[in-house]
């Protein structure tokens, strides 16, 4: 593969593992506010009304974060009828073949994920609630989580096809 690609592969490699480790903190900070909300409701008496929106928007952002990650370390679930059976160049050709379902799909969904964050932030969204959030930072998470998922199809992409030629990018 010319240097560019591989240098783009590298590149998104790096930033997704980043990114990806850094989602999986957002799971402790989820668990710290559901304990703050269990610990404030059952021994200080005062509910809060924050914390299960907030723990909504924490998991959204962890799992949109982390989707490129899981991507990278092949950790999506896959159904498996056929694909174990073929063979290393079989499995490159057809990921690189239905990869391409994907990059579209992600594509129209970024498009969608753009406007939506530009709304947001246009009219100061919120959420329909006793807290009423602004919606901007989980809109914003979103559209990149799906960019993020979006530049790492495109670098398997690349991976795949370099398998397919018998000359696979380390």
């Amino acid at each position: 593969m010319p240097t560019p690609i591989v240098l783009f592969v590298r590149g998104v490699d790096t930033v997704n593992r980043f990114v990806g480790r850094f989602a999986m903190a957002i799971f402790f900070v989820m668990a710290a506010v559901m304990l703050w909300s269990t610990i404030s409701r059952t021994v200080f008496g005062m509910p809060v009304n924050w914390a299960l929106e907030m723990t909504q928007f924490l998991l959204s952002a962890y799992y949109l974060l982390g989707g490129a990650y899981s991507l990278q370390h092949d950790s999506h679930v896959r159904m498996d009828l056929f694909y174990s059976r073929l063979p290393l160049k079989g499995r490159a050709i057809l990921d690189g073949f239905t990869i391409l379902f994907v990059i579209f799909f992600l594509v129209v969904l970024l498009w969608g994920a753009i406007s939506s964050t530009q709304y947001a932030l246009q009219y100061n969204q919120k959420n329909y609630s006793a807290w009423s959030p602004v919606l901007w930072p989980v809109k914003l998470a979103m559209t990149i989580g799906i960019f993020l998922m979006l530049l790492q199809l495109i670098a398997q992409f690349f991976r795949d096809v370099a398998q397919a030629r018998g000359k696979p990018i380390a």
